[in-house]
């Protein structure tokens, strides 16, 4: 049996400094969207893993 296990990421605004854990999904979301707080536009150098 395999086992999935999606990877999690922690997103930090640059510009209003909302911070929140998000799965990879959500991450490309953010990324294609921008902030959902301030609606900033984001790179992947707003996530971290973990």
């Amino acid at each position: 049996m395999e086992s999935h296990v999606e990877e999690e990421f922690t997103f930090h605004c640059p510009v209003c400094e909302e911070s929140l854990k998000v799965n990879d999904s959500m991450k490309q979301a953010l990324v294609e969207k921008g902030c959902v707080v301030c609606g900033a536009d984001l790179t992947v150098a707003a996530f971290t893993v973990g």
